[in-house]
């Protein structure tokens, strides 16, 4: 059997009855037991834990405990830690370039194919033809540099001829190409023997049996104009026109021949 505490009642003056302090309402109602053998149970927990707490370290506890080995044990948890973050990054890295290359970038311009007729700073080469001349012989095309070629394919182009001849320097040849197969050559001027060779210039009448140097150069189908290409001495293109009916189009670069 026990009594129940009145928790500290307090005296009418205010006081408890041994000068105390009361004890803290939240802790309730105490019992106090008759006979202190009850509380045997709870003295042997409390006997225990301060046994615990008294007890000395073991050596390992002790070696644990050590400055130097609380160091090593951050080391090694700071450690373990650093693989973690590069395989969490390693894994971002990864995801983030799945993504880079699923997504559609702008589309690239389409490269240059380089052929025979390209210099490597873009300028256009004349092509190394054989074309049939007035004579009938093969004559080759790069031997008339510096030249202004006129392709004059269904196109009456005396006066664009004879206007040419007249523009140039004497030591640029004037080529006029008639395209398709055949053994003449039509003259689109009158003959060398006369004015060209009177004023010290050199017209040239040509055949392209084959048609290369108009498909060649992409200088399109005949339609009445003619073609006009302005060629220098080592061979380059500084001028091309797929068509024209005047030398007007083209006399401010027979200065660059």
């Amino acid at each position: 059997m026990g009594s129940l505490s009145d928790n500290g009642g307090s005296w009418p003056d205010g006081g408890s009855a041994d000068g105390l302090p009361g004890l803290p309402e939240e802790w309730g109602v105490i019992v106090v037991p008759d006979d202190l053998s009850e509380l045997s149970d709870e003295v042997t927990a409390i006997q225990a834990e301060l046994h615990r707490d008294r007890r000395p370290a073991t050596r390992w506890e002790r070696f644990t405990d050590r400055p130097a080995v609380r160091v090593l044990r951050r080391l090694g948890n700071a450690g373990l830690r650093a693989p973690v973050l590069i395989i969490s990054m390693a894994i971002l890295v990864t995801i983030a370039s799945l993504f880079a290359s699923a997504w559609p970038g702008p589309s690239r311009p389409p490269a240059t194919q380089r052929t025979a007729n390209t210099t490597d700073d873009g300028a256009e080469i004349l092509p190394a033809l054989e074309l049939r001349g007035a004579d009938g012989q093969m004559v080759t095309l790069n031997g008339q540099l510096p030249a202004v070629i006129l392709v004059t394919d269904l196109c009456e182009c005396g006066e664009l001829v004879a206007a040419t001849t007249s523009a140039v320097r004497a030591d640029t040849t004037v080529v006029t190409v008639v395209s398709g197969p055949g053994s003449a050559v039509p003259a689109l001027i009158p003959p060398t023997n006369t004015t060209p060779q009177a004023q010290g210039k050199t017209v040239r009448a040509m055949r392209d049996p084959t048609g290369e140097l108009r498909s060649s150069l992409d200088l399109g189908a005949p339609d009445g104009t003619a073609a006009v290409l302005l060629v220098n001495r080592s061979g380059e293109i500084v001028r091309k026109i797929p068509r024209t009916a005047s030398i007007t189009d083209f006399q401010p670069d027979l200065a660059r021949l």
